[in-house]
């Protein structure tokens, strides 16, 4: 097959199809400041197009289909590609209208970069990251690799799991992700996160360190986090500054009860 004067390595379905999905990897590298990932999702649709759309005339009218805007997680990017396989199946049938396929891949994509960045950028990474530091602080370097690697194999599998059921129900799919409600289990990754925050504020903080001293630090983190909620205040900057705070805090310490004759 060609496209444009440019052969074409043609695939079974199946293996084309395991390409697709190998490619969605590779989908942040073509990131560009026009289209985002629309350059990466092309290249990953592409040998799944290629078994589907067996006449040139339509290949390059799907992959045009793709040039378009196109922004997600990348986590949610195999799912995203197996359920626009699907749809291009029943293009090539005749069962869908290609004209809808736009708004509703828009729609599906923008939505569920919602959800990845709450539950997997605001939550779960965060998550993984703190725990890992804990758990190094605390002396648990093998227990921190340990959990890092089921952690790394467990988004292999939700990739791998989420690509084969967008394949095989295309957006019907999409109701059994919702009755997964992951926004509610983000939230509950953010309160163990919050439980991780102050094990590791324990890890950290200067000692020998007395009750008030704890109640002095949680306060400033409440006032710290309110700022943060209300806009007045950068995380970035929030962070550095607290972090500061308790370096600082032996130093303050000392000289306030030097400073007053204690």
């Amino acid at each position: 097959m060609h496209v444009k004067g440019f052969p074409l390595h043609t695939d079974s379905k199946s293996m084309a199809f395991v390409r697709s999905f190998m490619r969605c990897y590779l989908a942040g590298a073509g990131f560009n400041t026009r289209g985002m990932q629309n350059i990466g999702l092309m290249y990953a649709m592409q040998p799944g197009l290629t078994a589907i759309h067996s006449d040139p005339k339509d290949l390059r009218a799907a992959l045009k289909r793709y040039a378009r805007h196109y922004q997600s997680h990348p986590f949610w990017t195999p799912c995203l590609v197996g359920i626009l396989l699907n749809v291009e199946q029943a293009i090539a049938t005749d069962h869908f209208p290609p004209k809808m396929l736009t708004k509703i891949k828009d729609t599906t994509a923008y939505s569920l970069s919602a959800i990845g960045d709450s539950v997997f950028a605001g939550s779960l990474l965060i998550f993984w990251a703190m725990l890992s530091i804990c758990l190094l602080l605390s002396g648990n370097p093998h227990l921190a690799f340990a959990i890092g690697l089921f952690f790394l194999a467990a988004l292999q599998a939700f990739r791998i799991y989420t690509f084969t059921c967008g394949v095989r129900q295309g957006f019907k799919f999409l109701k059994q992700l919702k009755q997964w409600n992951l926004i509610n289990w983000g939230r509950r990754v953010k309160y163990a996160n919050a439980a991780l925050l102050l094990w590791l504020w324990t890890l950290i903080w200067p000692r020998p360190y007395q009750w008030w001293e704890l109640l002095l630090g949680v306060s400033a983190l409440l006032l710290f986090g309110r700022f943060v909620r209300t806009g007045l205040l950068s995380r970035v900057l929030a962070v550095a500054v607290f972090v500061g705070l308790i370096d600082l805090f032996t130093w303050i310490n000392e000289s306030g009860w030097t400073g007053f004759g204690l």
